[in-house]
């Protein structure tokens, strides 16, 4: 567990910094073809997660030493995310909302293993206000780099945006969902890296993306706003992603489905490991996507197995036709 002192912290290390959602989830298996406005048989289960807590437990089973800035309740969803979490994440600067619940979120997957509908409680978020970051800004000015997702209000985004590129650190922003777009700041100078979905450059963007064409134009278009490095999700259909003058698709792996839940945050993880260890723009991509097939065959929104030598052996095993 992480139990280091802040001041050994300020002078020895270089931690990534995830800032965002840490919520409890809790999802219901489909057995049949779901009906609407009447009751359905499910079968259950609840594990830990969250945009930026998933990203950083995939990060730190991945051998990276990883700062979790986040707000919790006082209950015990809290508690089953710490037990979960604390065995790969700091969570020394997760501060206490007096009153509020931890964060949920309740996703209805159907007999596919694919999404259905879900339901998010995550209004503790709220108070990842800006001043509740400045008083973090010990851990914040020697990161290595700092993640921020959209649970974040608008204004803390903003500042964390500015506080990265003031200190010279790479920033990288990861959307949650399509209502919440609007929290992007309004340029995107100095952005690193952008991890977004189709949906979600939609709505942002304004355009419709039915194509491969119209798909790769939303790549130049985010890379037009200032970031240096985009990718846009397309799910099965795999991912389009660019750096100025050049933008590539990279489809999916194939995958017996058990749960698409925290695939997206296992892809995000993967890429930004791989990225910091200097891997080649292709590499990054790949490793994410290996890392997202094997985590969408399990049950588990962040896989047990995952190591760093793991996703090393399942990224050879893909290249060498071998990989299960």
């Amino acid at each position: 567990m992480f139990n280091k002192g802040r001041d050994f912290m300020k002078e020895h290390r270089q931690p990534i910094v995830c800032v965002g959602g840490a919520n409890v989830d809790k999802k219901l298996y489909a057995k049949n073809e779901i009906a609407i406005k009447t009751s359905n048989p499910v079968s259950s289960s609840t594990s830990v997660g969250g945009v930026a807590r998933n990203i950083a437990e995939n990060l730190g089973r991945l051998g990276e030493d990883v700062v979790l800035l986040t707000a919790r309740g006082d209950d015990a969803d809290w508690l089953e995310i710490k037990k979960s979490t604390e065995p790969y994440v700091d969570l020394s600067y997760v501060f206490e909302v007096t009153g509020a619940s931890t964060g949920s979120y309740t996703a209805v997957l159907d007999p596919d293993g694919d999404l259905s509908c879900a339901y998010a409680d995550m209004d503790i978020f709220d108070s990842l206000t800006m001043e509740r970051l400045k008083e973090n800004t010990d851990v914040m000015k020697n990161a290595k780099c700092i993640i921020a997702d959209l649970n974040c209000p608008a204004e803390a985004v903003h500042f964390l945006k500015s506080f990265a590129s003031e200190h010279d650190i790479p920033f990288l922003l990861i959307p949650v969902s399509s209502p919440k777009m609007g929290r992007l700041p309004p340029t995107l100078e100095g952005v690193e890296w952008l991890i977004v979905n189709i949906d979600e450059s939609e709505t942002s963007l304004g355009m419709n993306i039915d194509d491969e064409e119209a798909w790769g134009a939303s790549v130049e278009r985010w890379l037009e706003k200032g970031v240096q490095q985009v990718i846009v999700t397309g799910g099965k259909d795999g991912v389009m992603a660019g750096k100025m003058g050049e933008v590539h698709h990279f489809p999916s792996l194939e995958a017996a489905v058990t749960d698409v839940t925290g695939a997206g945050d296992s892809f995000c993880g993967a890429v930004i490991h791989s990225w910091l260890s200097g891997g080649t723009f292709e590499h990054v991509i790949q490793a994410g996507l290996v890392n997202a097939r094997k985590t969408i065959m399990s049950k588990t929104t962040v896989r047990e197995d995952l190591t760093e030598t793991k996703l090393k052996k399942d990224r050879e095993e893909f290249f060498n036709g071998t990989i299960s």
